[in-house]
């Protein structure tokens, strides 16, 4: 078992001014654990959903893993399963005060649970942080009639008229604007543009009225994007899904789980073929009466589905309405 330092975690000690002078380097061990619960994603907060859990690495953690879990189960009494290594974050322009650190990120899969303990720990949906990112009804209002207006001047106040068709061709890009698709991947580009054009909280230089979404302390926001990316990306090659699904469950739970990821509807005939064709899943003979209308079969993950397609990997892409 890893012995815990009583030592806050940096978020909570550049908050309250309590970091230390003259430290060295500090790895910081963030995590972004995700769960799905009624068809909407959630991340595990801390801080008044301000943050990320996070902890310094110390050396009584036998791994960076082992540490991250000690300190996500110290903050908020919820047990990690499914883990991988995000990202390293060491940009010491965005760190904040106090000493410079490395950012060393993971991303979780999980179920929620109550979430407890002395750090204010809740779940809420990414959505909340960034409005912008949920295509599921439609184009979101606020990117027409609040964003991309924004971002638009933003481009037009370039010094010259290069940089101008360069932010503008940006602004297109990320955010599908004149006539371009959108990419439900481009998560992190598009916080990365509004960061550079000082239209959210997090950038030193943030205009007076930011675009809406809730901010978070430091550079934790940029490291949930980063999550929700990774994330957009990998269910479409890998069965990651099935880490955030129920033993069973029907296959429109399954659809409105991914949905909720991707920010975006899929068909449902194409959806279920797809399913079949990739053989993931199972009936298991049982039916469900919570549907709201006729019964549905209930289905399992087949697990061996990973030792299968070890070698050429498991596709499950996005099918567009």
């Amino acid at each position: 078992m890893d012995v815990i330092d009583k030592k806050e975690p940096r978020d909570v000690r550049l908050a309250t001014g309590s970091a230390p002078a003259g430290r060295g380097i500090e790895a910081d061990l963030i995590a972004v654990l995700v769960a799905v619960t009624a068809g909407e994603p959630r991340v595990l907060t801390i801080q008044d959903s301000r943050a990320l859990p996070s902890g310094p690495f110390e050396m009584s953690h036998r791994s960076l893993q082992s540490g991250l879990r000690a300190w996500v189960e110290r903050q908020t009494h919820h047990p990690l399963g499914y883990v991988e290594q995000l990202y390293t974050f060491a940009d010491r322009d965005r760190a904040g005060s106090g000493p410079p650190a490395i950012s060393i990120s993971y991303l979780g899969l999980t179920h929620e649970l109550p979430a407890q303990g002395e750090y204010e720990a809740s779940w809420r949906s990414w959505y909340a942080y960034f409005p912008w990112e949920d295509h599921r009804i439609g184009t979101p209002a606020i990117l027409e009639t609040y964003l991309l207006p924004k971002l638009k001047a933003w481009a037009q106040n370039a010094p010259d008229q290069a940089l101008q068709l360069a932010r503008q061709q940006r602004i297109a890009i990320t955010f599908g604007a004149d006539g371009r698709k959108w990419n439900e991947e481009l998560v992190l580009q598009r916080y990365e543009l509004l960061y550079e054009a000082g239209l959210i909280p997090e950038a030193s230089h943030s205009a007076a009225t930011p675009v809406p979404g809730q901010a978070m302390i430091l550079d934790h926001r940029r490291i949930l994007a980063t999550g929700i990316a990774r994330l957009r990306a990998k269910i479409k090659y890998h069965p990651v899904v099935f880490e955030l699904m129920p033993e069973t469950f029907t296959l429109l739970q399954l659809q409105r789980c991914v949905e909720a990821l991707a920010g975006r509807l899929v068909h449902k005939q194409n959806f279920r073929r797809l399913i079949e064709q990739q053989e993931l899943v199972e009936e298991t003979g049982e039916m469900s009466q919570d549907t709201g209308g006729r019964p549905a079969k209930l289905f399992r993950f087949r697990r061996e589905v990973l030792a299968e397609r070890a070698v050429v990997g498991t596709k499950l892409p996005l099918s567009r309405t």
